[in-house]
């Protein structure tokens, strides 16, 4: 990741403010009846072990996001980062190590396998996966014979609506960050765009001209805002499916050149507009800095459209009345749906997906009642 930018200070800093909320979130035991129908309290007591398998986009940040609540409810936590990103969460957990009792945090580094063996394990309360839609069915599966509690932020292709009354220059920044941070590498990222006919050519106008002065380079040069793919494997995902839209008759707005000399998995930054809905860089999550530019007719189409794949982790509906936005966002089926924005996260707000994207919520209040075991007391 680059250094500057929503990159790698942003996780870093991200990674202390969420511990620093997390601990300041409270759930107390609460009276359910008090009176003549009787007495029954509500409390949360902790589940015992919680496994954390995380992924190698934000390893770190993610890593955060799974154990703080699993700490802050009283568990121990394992922890198995990805085989792509082992040092950094080794590093973090070695920094929050030196603040808490001996193996109350453990982590266990290797490969894919090991998410198996620790899904399956009879000694694990709870189990927190990010990750794709195939790994979570696997320990769907797996975690099936201890009936292991589950979170799973699972795949999503996140679609954006944008509306006919928009200023096209006014929101091209925050589109363009709403696919693009960490280089599209990220699960609730802006992945399809869906932009009215009234405003399609000026909304491509507008995000082509921030998208080609967005500097893509080296990590370690304070310029660069944009960095490569985090291995070679996604690099090849990106470049078959930008090549299949160009196959097919998209037109390539900006990017969709790679040099295959170059050292690093860089992939530019690429827009693709004048594509199919059915195209393969629309229906399959590319995870990485290619947005297809879809054009729709009326609000109907545009919804249908946004519905019309088996995932549901996060959307977006752009427009300069918020009022009708929030109505359109009623009626779109995603975990969250983001008004003039795109991929926004707060520790005290819940987040997680529905639809093939996954179960359970995390965050606040109720991240903590995922990693807790509900008790009543009654009498």
């Amino acid at each position: 990741k680059p250094l500057n930018g929503p990159n790698a200070r942003f996780e870093v800093g991200a990674c202390a403010n969420w511990l620093r909320a997390t601990a300041a979130t409270e759930l107390p035991g609460r009276t359910l009846l008090d009176g003549d129908d009787g007495n029954a309290e509500m409390y949360y007591r902790p589940l015992g072990v919680v496994g954390a398998i995380g992924p190698w986009n934000w390893p770190m940040m993610i890593t955060v996001w799974q154990i703080a609540p699993a700490l802050r409810m009283g568990n121990t936590t394992v922890v198995k980062p990805s085989e792509y990103t082992p040092l950094s969460v080794l590093a973090l957990a070695a920094v929050i190590n030196s603040a808490l009792p001996e193996d109350v945090l453990t982590v266990v580094a290797g490969e894919g396998d090991l998410g198996a063996h620790l899904s399956s394990h009879p000694d694990i309360d709870k189990l927190m996966f990010t990750g794709s839609t195939r790994t979570g069915q696997a320990i769907i599966k797996s975690s099936a014979d201890t009936v292991k509690r589950l979170t799973l932020e699972l795949g999503g292709n996140d679609a954006g609506i944008v509306l006919p009354d928009v200023d096209p220059k006014a929101i091209a920044q925050d589109l363009f960050w709403g696919a693009f941070i960490n280089t599209g590498q990220t699960c609730a990222a802006l992945k399809r765009l869906y932009v009215h006919t009234d405003v399609y050519d000026a909304v491509c106008t507008e995000l082509a001209a921030v998208a080609e002065a967005m500097p893509m380079g080296r990590g370690l040069d304070e310029d660069n805002v944009l960095g490569p793919l985090q291995n070679k494997a996604q690099y090849d995902i990106v470049a078959n499916l930008v090549e299949r839209a160009r196959e097919s008759g998209a037109t390539m707005l900006v990017g969709g050149n790679p040099d295959a000399d170059a050292p690093g998995h860089f992939y530019p930054t690429t827009l693709v507009s004048n594509i199919d809905n059915d195209n393969a860089l629309v229906t399959e999550e590319q995870f990485g800095p290619a947005l297809p530019i879809v054009r729709y007719e009326t609000v109907d189409e545009a919804i249908e459209l946004a519905n019309g794949l088996d995932v549901g982790l996060g959307a977006s509906v752009w427009s300069s009345d918020r009022d009708a936005a929030r109505k359109i966002a009623a009626r779109i089926q995603a975990g969250t749906v983001w008004i003039n924005s795109h991929g926004g996260v707060h520790p005290m707000v819940p987040f997680g997906g529905i639809k093939m994207s996954g179960y359970g919520l995390e965050f606040g209040v109720d991240g903590l009642k995922s990693v807790s075991a509900p008790q009543v007391i009654n009498g």
